[in-house]
């Protein structure tokens, strides 16, 4: 599994390495387009944060370690259309926490009451009520036409044999869905003005901490340690022997990109061991290729990124409910890595509530289940 190849000194920048970079988009690129249309955060700051993030991770790390959205709170801003300043508040609530698990060495310690199978139940929730979401797009969809059901067949078999062939062939599919609009709607590239997405600091209001918080922060929060710190950290290891990144500074690194960004209009970020896999699967092996990656998005949001705000409200949703519903399922598929009768029954109950209610109401379900089953094996 490991590259003996690789020197942690080097950065490569070579056709390989960007195509691996390409791997993780699957889930980028519809759940910020999906984040953007419903919570009316900029999706040129959106690119331009991400970008600089990448670059950073990229240099500091030498690794192809993913910046992703935060699962659990984009797909609540998607299914529950949750505000921007609620958004931010769940985002910067999980950098106070990452920060000071960081520095007190204590993520460690969460670690070993967090059991897996809560994590796999949240993400098979949110992974389902990512798909449904975008199937019942799909049905209010017109049969056939340019933005149509059969627009959706057809992008979603596409997407199917890029998943087969490992062809990191999505971001083609996002721009094909700009042609979309402009045959649909010429005239609206007629008034395009490319302006510079605006920066401005925003604070949420103490309504918006509390909804962010509940809603975002707390469900987001097991996903992040076992996820974004623990799993990529032991990925990392295995890809990369004696060079594995340390948790402690891989929570420090998901606390700062939120710190930095957030407050100035960026979604929530952290890293990923699904993210690192699918990039190294499809040929990244530095942090070349982030860096590659990250260079990418900054200038699509320096340079287009008005252009992109403007016509997305017109985005078809022919393109953008198929990557919806590969995206949910991806995320949804690491529940099949449970082992026992228990994790899966566990998982089933969070994800239940997730369905039901919302995800809040999943994670503390599961996470109730979770500690009466440790409880009556420790007692038994």
């Amino acid at each position: 599994m490991n590259d003996s190849a690789n020197d942690k000194s080097r950065l490569r920048f070579s056709l390989k390495e960007f195509s691996g970079s390409l791997g993780d988009l699957g889930l980028f690129i519809p759940l910020v387009v999906a984040v953007t249309q419903f919570s009316g955060m900029n999706l040129g700051v959106i690119l331009i944060a991400a970008g600089l993030m990448n670059i950073a991770t990229g240099y500091l790390f030498r690794q192809p370690i993913p910046v992703q959205p935060m699962k659990a709170i984009a797909a609540v801003a998607i299914t529950d259309s949750l505000a921007q300043g609620s958004i931010m508040a769940a985002g910067m609530g999980m950098a106070i926490i990452l920060f000071a698990l960081s520095l007190s060495g204590g993520i460690e310690l969460i670690r070993r009451y967090i059991p897996d199978s809560l994590v796999r139940g949240i993400q098979l929730g949110v992974g389902v009520k990512l798909a449904i979401k975008g199937g019942q797009w799909i049905t209010e969809l017109p049969s056939i036409g340019l933005n149509s059901m059969l627009t959706a067949l057809i992008v979603s078999a596409l997407l199917l044999l890029f998943i087969v062939k490992k062809i990191p062939g999505l971001l083609f599919i996002f721009i094909a869905g700009f042609l979309l609009v402009y045959l649909e709607k010429p005239l609206l590239f007629s008034d395009l003005e490319f302006a510079m997405p605006p920066f401005i600091l925003i604070w949420p209001s103490a309504m918006d901490w509390q909804t962010g918080i509940l809603q975002g922060t707390l469900p987001q929060l097991p996903l992040t340690l076992l996820n974004s710190v623990i799993a990529v950290c032991a990925l990392s290891a295995d890809y990369f022997p004696q060079q594995g990144i340390k948790p402690r500074q891989m929570a420090a690194s998901v606390a700062m990109m939120n710190f930095i960004c957030v407050p100035f209009g960026a979604i929530p970020m952290c890293h990923g061991a699904g993210g690192l896999a699918a990039q190294y699967s499809f040929g990244a092996r530095t942090g070349g290729s982030v860096i590659m990656l990250g260079t990418m998005k900054l200038l699509m949001g320096l340079v287009i990124g008005g252009f992109l705000v403007q016509v997305l409200s017109a985005y078809p949703y022919a393109i953008l409910a198929p990557m919806l519903i590969f995206a949910g399922i991806e995320l949804a598929k690491s529940f099949l890595l449970l082992n026992t009768k228990a994790d899966f029954a566990i998982a089933i109950i969070t994800a239940i509530g997730i369905l039901s209610w919302n995800t809040l109401s999943g994670f503390l379900l599961g996470g109730s289940m979770a500690l009466g089953y440790a409880l009556w094996k420790k007692y038994d």
